[in-house]
């Protein structure tokens, strides 16, 4: 880790295993826990203060910290200055004299810590100089010019809506994208509430100008699912007949185009997927830990020979929410 010549910002047990790759017995067990808030205060770095320092510049001195550990430092590593303590962990905050290797024992990613955000950002921008020229404003002009790449001047595109919040903001960028050409489809599999494919169809149509086709397989659904009580067997009649429907719309869709501007094999699927989604089925851009597998994650089965665009597979859902409203879908929508 010390070989890439990189900032680096060891959190908590991060802390303890920057000083313990230095020395082993840098590092001992607490006397005590320490266990939720605690004070911390800043004192002066033997390196320059502008390097030094800079990751609690605009920080209170004093401020409130969430702290959660056992293990403590028990000696700064060769060539670290102490730059924060608590009461009871006189290392909390350090720093190298001369290289961009930080380390603190409490959380700022918590909101149990007080400017915890503050401090992640002077890491991210002014220790590792990240540029802060992301918006959702170039997000929209990027992924639309990115989805007209992929899709081309003649690409058909299929996506099942349902008009929840990632559904209806994907549709609403596809439209953006490729007008007519994206043909959204809601499936009613006989499982939705009361009117509600009459609602969705009214909301995507007359409110939002979605292209949008509705299929009613309500009574093949419930055939299928008929005297079935195991909840996998379930699943797989549902997503087996789900696959069937796509593909039977997808041929009728682009039947009915044959000789008009949008004539053209449909050859891509629209999905929702976000962000957390993706980290909890599969690991994407860092070591992020496998919780569940989602239904609209790890790709399509063979037989549907469609490709996938994911627009959103990089936003959580406030930032969906952002995006549904930067491309004029109504609050209440």
């Amino acid at each position: 880790m010390f070989d890439l010549d990189v900032p680096i910002l060891g959190v908590c047990y991060g802390l303890q295993e920057m000083a313990w790759q230095h020395d082993q017995q840098n590092v001992l067990a607490g006397e005590k826990r320490e266990y939720g808030h605690a004070k911390l205060t800043f004192e002066q770095g033997e390196g320059s203060a502008s390097s030094v320092n800079v990751l609690f510049q605009d920080v209170p001195n004093g401020v409130d910290v969430w702290m959660s550990h056992g293990d403590k430092l028990s000696h700064l590593p060769e060539s670290f200055s102490t730059i924060a303590k608590t009461s009871n962990a006189p290392f909390a905050g350090i720093a190298h004299n001369s290289k961009p290797y930080y380390g603190i024992q409490f959380h700022p990613e918590v909101t149990h810590t007080s400017h915890g955000t503050r401090i992640l950002e002077n890491y991210a921008v002014r220790i590792c100089k990240a540029q802060q020229h992301w918006t959702m404003d170039e997000f929209v002009g990027t992924e639309i010019s990115r989805i007209r790449a992929l899709v081309g001047e003649k690409g058909q595109v299929i996506g099942a809506v349902s008009g929840g919040v990632d559904s209806t903001v994907a549709a609403k960028l596809m439209h953006e994208a490729v007008g007519d050409r994206f043909h959204a489809v809601l499936v009613n599999n006989g499982l939705l509430r009361h009117k509600e494919a009459e609602t969705v169809h009214q909301t995507l149509t007359s409110h939002l100008g979605i292209n949008l086709t509705v299929i009613d397989a309500s009574e093949r659904f419930l055939t299928d699912l008929k005297g079935v009580l195991d909840p996998e067997k379930k699943r797989k009649i549902i997503g087996k007949n789900f696959i069937e429907v796509f593909q039977e719309t997808a041929l009728k869709i682009a039947k009915e185009a044959a000789g008009t501007p949008n004539a053209g094999d449909i050859e891509w699927l629209l999905q929702g997927t976000l962000y957390p989604d993706v980290i909890e089925s599969i690991a994407f851009r860092g070591p992020s830990q496998t919780i569940k597998t989602h239904h609209n994650v790890g790709g399509l089965p063979a037989a549907m020979h469609l490709k996938l665009i994911e627009p959103l597979r990089e936003l959580f859902k406030d930032e969906v929410r952002i995006l549904g409203t930067k491309l004029g879908i109504p609050e209440e929508l």
